[in-house]
């Protein structure tokens, strides 16, 4: 029996999520900052850890949890599926954030799959990452109801940062989820 994940693919999550949080823990370090009230009272100077674990545990999830579901649905399928963090976008991301640059687009981690699939097979697997976005935005709406005022901005962020996943992974670009679910779909039908 071969092991779910291999060592490779624990160290790209890892590595992913730092760098993830890297990448946005100024995107969301006032936000982080007026949640807790002490924004105005404890300026922050150097690097700001907490904004960056707050990054991380508010996005590497939501890309974590995406690219798994492309990796089980394939795997249930017989196929072999292996993820990995996408080093040089990665990287570009990082040189944008340091350059200070308005506009970041980047693809943090993808899964690669080998073997042979239906049209079916292909569409369901391209949706599951982003239909685990969706399931991830409604659990998230389950939570805003019943979290207390402490946590309510993160399901609060979790939740926007969800429905956004899902919507733009589901646009019929190529390269983008959505294109392979469409493109798979129409194969079907015609």
């Amino acid at each position: 029996m071969t092991a779910l994940f291999t060592f490779g693919e624990l160290f790209d999550i890892v590595a992913m999520s730092l760098i993830i949080g890297f990448i946005f823990s100024d995107f969301f370090s006032d936000y982080y900052h007026k949640f807790k009230g002490y924004a105005e009272r404890f300026p922050t100077y150097g690097f700001d850890w907490s904004s960056f674990w707050f990054a991380t545990l508010l996005v590497a999830p939501t890309i974590i949890l995406h690219e798994f579901g492309h990796k089980f649905v394939a795997l249930s399928f017989g196929l072999h599926a292996t993820f990995h963090a996408a080093y040089v976008w990665l990287l570009l991301a990082v040189v944008l954030k340091l350059v200070g640059s308005p506009f970041l687009f980047f693809v943090p981690a993808f899964v690669s799959i080998a073997g042979v699939s239906t049209p079916l097979q292909s569409a369901l697997i391209a949706f599951a990452g982003p239909g685990t976005n969706l399931l991830l935005y409604l659990i998230s709406k389950i939570f805003i109801k019943s979290s207390s005022k402490k946590a309510l901005p993160y399901w609060l962020l979790f939740s926007k940062i969800n429905l956004f996943f899902f919507i733009f992974n589901m646009l019929p670009i190529p390269g983008f989820d959505g294109f392979t679910v469409y493109l798979n779909l129409f194969r079907m039908l015609f």
